[in-house]
This record gives C-alpha cells, sequence and structure tokens, in this order.
C-alpha cells in the first residue's frame, strides 16, 4: 500500500462537512441528499481516501455546469423481485442513490438471507468502502463493485487505455475486530491517487502509470497528464507491468465491469465515446450485494470464527518489529481516528481551488476563513 502523500494545513472534518454541503446546497442539491452525500465524502477524508473525498468537488462542478449531473434527481425503484432491486439515479450524483441501494440491499439479506441491488443512470459515488461499510455496521457481509466513467486503464501488451479503475469493496463484521474491509481499484492505483500526487507535486512510485510505448511515468504532472488529459498510456492494471499478473488485474477489472456496468445496464465508456458528448450523463452502475452469515451459521458463530482469523492474521510474525501486521481495514480506521483528532490535512494547490468553486457558486468559503 502507497503511503498517504497528502500534506498541508490540517482542517477539522466537521469543517470540511460543512463547506462540501454549503457548495452542493448552492448548486441545488436537496438538502437531505446533500447531507447525505457530505458525509460520505467526509468519511472518505477521514479514513485517508483523499482522492474521492473534497477532492473532488472540481470534477463535480465541471459535471453540473456542463449539465450532464442532474443534482435535483431522486433515486426510484424501477425494478424489484424478491432479495433483488434495480434503482434509477436519475442521473444524480452517486453518492445518495448508493446509500439507498446498500440500505435495501440489507433489508432484503435480513430478510431473504440475501439481497442484491443494482443502480443504473448514476455518476462518481466516491469510496467503495464506505458502503461495504455500511453492510457491516448492520451486521451483514457487503459486497460493491462498480463501472467508472474515465478510460484510464492500459491492457495487457496495450499502448492506450480502455477500462476504468473499475473498484471493488468487501466488508465482513466481526465480534470483538473491527470489520474486515477491502477497498480497492482494480488498476496498480486509483485514478484520484494520481490526481492527489499532482496537487501535492509529489512524485509517483515507478509503475504505477505508463506512456504510449510502456515507459514508467513518475514526475506527477506528467502523469496527470496521461490520466485524465492524453489519449495514450495510462494506470496499469492490478499487478503492474509483468504480463501474468497484468492479465489477472484487467480480467479483475473488466469482471467488475460486467457486475457493476453490464449486469445494470450502465454504459462502457470506450463504447459510449462514440456516440456521446461532454455533456451528456455517464450513466454509470454499481452493484450492491448483502449476505445474512445467519443463513449459512447460528447467530454470531460468522463473527466468532471472523474474529479468530483477525487474531492469527495480526500473531503473524512482522518483518519489522516496529509495524506490526495489519488487516485489511484497519490503515483507514487508524488514519481515521488520527484525522479526527489532528483534523484533515487540505494542500494550498486544493484549497485555492475550493475557494474559486465557492466564488463561482454564491457557496460561502469555510475552510480557512482569515487564513
Amino acid at each position: 500500500m502507497a503511503r498517504n502523500v497528502t500534506q498541508g494545513r490540517p482542517v477539522a472534518a466537521e469543517t470540511i462537512r460543512a463547506q462540501i454541503l454549503a457548495i452542493l446546497t448552492a448548486w441545488g442539491m436537496p438538502g437531505d441528499m446533500a447531507e447525505t452525500t457530505a458525509d460520505i465524502m467526509v468519511e472518505t477524508d477521514l479514513m485517508g481516501v483523499d482522492s474521492h473525498g473534497l477532492s473532488m468537488l472540481m470534477t463535480y462542478e465541471e459535471g453540473v455546469r456542463a449539465g450532464r449531473i442532474r443534482l435535483t434527481a431522486r433515486p426510484r425503484l424501477v425494478r424489484e423481485a424478491g432479495p433483488t432491486a434495480l434503482l434509477d439515479a436519475g442521473d444524480g450524483l452517486g453518492h445518495p442513490v448508493s446509500v439507498m441501494g446498500m440500505t435495501l440491499a440489507v433489508d432484503k439479506a435480513l430478510q431473504h438471507g440475501v439481497g442484491v441491488v443494482g443502480v443504473v443512470n448514476s455518476h462518481h459515488f466516491g469510496a467503495a468502502g464506505a458502503y461495504a461499510r455500511l453492510a457491516a455496521a448492520r451486521g451483514v457481509i457487503g459486497m460493491v463493485a462498480s463501472s467508472t466513467r474515465g478510460v484510464t486503464m492500459v491492457p495487457t501488451r496495450g499502448a492506450a487505455p480502455v477500462l476504468g479503475t473499475n473498484p471493488l469493496a468487501f466488508a465482513a463484521p466481526a465480534r470483538r475486530n473491527p470489520p474486515f474491509v477491502l477497498d480497492m481499484a482494480t488498476t496498480t492505483v486509483a485514478a484520484g491517487k494520481v490526481k492527489v500526487h499532482h496537487l501535492n507535486d509529489a512524485p509517483l512510485p515507478e509503475g504505477w502509470v505508463v506512456d504510449g510505448a510502456g515507459r514508467p511515468v513518475t514526475d506527477p504532472h506528467e502523469a496527470n497528464a496521461f490520466v485524465f488529459q492524453r489519449a495514450e498510456g495510462g494506470i496499469t492494471p492490478l499487478g503492474g507491468t509483468e504480463e501474468g499478473g497484468s492479465a489477472k488485474g484487467y480480467g479483475l477489472a473488466a469482471m467488475v465491469h460486467i457486475l457493476g456496468g453490464t449486469l445494470v445496464g450502465a454504459s462502457f465508456s470506450p463504447i459510449r465515446n462514440r456516440t456521446h458528448g461532454p455533456d451528456q450523463p455517464h450513466n454509470i452502475g454499481h452493484f450492491f450485494l448483502a449476505l445474512d452469515p445467519r443463513a449459512f451459521r447460528e447467530a454470531g458463530a460468522f463473527e466468532g470464527d471472523l474474529d479468530d482469523v483477525i487474531d492469527e492474521l495480526h500473531a503473524t510474525p512482522p518483518a519489522n518489529p516496529a509495524e506490526p501486521v495489519l488487516v485489511a481495514g484497519e490503515p483507514e480506521e487508524r488514519m481515521r481516528e488520527r484525522r479526527l483528532r489532528e483534523g484533515v490535512p487540505v494542500p494550498d494547490s486544493l484549497d485555492v481551488l475550493i475557494r474559486g468553486i465557492c466564488e463561482r457558486s454564491g457557496a460561502p468559503y469555510l475552510l480557512r476563513p482569515g487564513g
């Protein structure tokens, strides 16, 4: 796992939430949906996923101004049969419909043992792990998959990108330990993390991004251009540039798109780009699965066994005694505790961009008043 590179003056989480809420409200998003979106976005920043929280507001602004993100649209149920359902986001932001989707999936799992909810006509929904955690908090296993709008992944033996970072998340509740939470992009790194390095002027590790000839790019600004502006080069699949690992990562990304995109009727960006302009909605899809362990085990048996698994992982002799073995989800929980105490670092470059959004939208600027 790459270390967090975000540096800047710390801002209290509640202040960041208030700033996000003020901007969303100024853009015309209804209060309840703006509250939900701000909650998910600030939780993402607290967990250290800086690429998917406050820093996404510039991308959202561009979508709102272009008319493709319809902030007033309310999600609606379009299909339902027993443990399954399909929601239509109405071309709105993905956060409200995704909370609704996972909530409905958990409700169905508690009734049927399993709940599966798809979402169509959505936009970016932030960090997939935020929704998997909602399931674990209610005592069930959660899995999340999503398609993406960006075409950033360079496939095995390819010179140009064709797939997105297509995120996958999984969470399972334990009894004594925090939940096991895996939240991952199917590329070597999420595209937003390249943006974070760009904002912080921090070099990229070799192997994250390659140019059109397959050569590694470590300059953060050049890498940002390859990911977000150029038609060649991009991010490597999970597994890196070695062909065997790369092919598996590429296949995993395709699998996630099949669940989060093809299954629910969302678009595949390389095909969509041939006929749709930049002002048209993205039609991103999401997939939410919830499983009640009590459909398979006596109440509490799964959680107890998972505790034993986590304890055994923790007991692994560490390579460095100063750094104990961690289980998926724990780095984010530790970061959350730290940032609740110390604040979330906001780079000066990001602060300038947020000030600009406030000026254009008429929202009050709250991050660093007088600073």
